[in-house]
């Protein structure tokens, strides 16, 4: 997979990584401060389905990649956590969705007429937020430093 003689994944992945740590801080603000998730509204869920799209397509590129390079251990270890990015997307856009359908349909509704299980809706949200959130960034930091090592580790020591 290339573009104008280029290899698609290094040029796609930046896609990824800017777009998917925005989504994430977009969900979490989503859940902690009401006026953004006002604000932010549709987008942050149409953000987690842009990251859903892109991280098969830049794992694709990257298996591309790895087959011209070859059997590298560093290279083998960045693919193999680059493959446990999709689940991670999956849920950042599941629970981003949930919070949009939650407080654009049922919150009002069901606070008015059952104020418990709304405030356990709203809970179970935020905690569904905060541990995507931190695991989707925790994945995107270890591909990308491991990507990095692949890269520039053998010419920078």
């Amino acid at each position: 997979m290339d573009v104008a003689g280029l290899p698609l994944h290094p040029l796609i992945v930046h896609a990824t990584v800017v777009l998917t740590p925005l989504t994430v801080l977009a969900l979490l603000l989503g859940a902690f401060w009401p006026a953004a998730r006002r604000r932010l509204g549709i987008v942050t869920p149409l953000a987690a389905l842009a990251v859903l799209v892109l991280v098969p397509v830049t794992v694709a590129a990257g298996l591309s990649l790895a087959e011209v390079i070859g059997p590298i251990p560093a290279v083998e270890r960045h693919r193999m956590l680059g493959e446990m990015l999709l689940p991670w997307a999956i849920a950042l856009f599941v629970v981003a969705a949930a919070q949009w359908a939650w407080f654009r349909y049922g919150d009002a509704r069901v606070r008015r007429d059952r104020p418990a299980a709304a405030r356990a809706v709203v809970i179970a949200l935020t905690v569904a937020s905060v541990v995507v959130g931190v695991g989707t960034v925790v994945m995107i930091v270890l591909i990308g430093d491991s990507g990095a090592r692949a890269v520039w580790g053998g010419l920078l020591g």
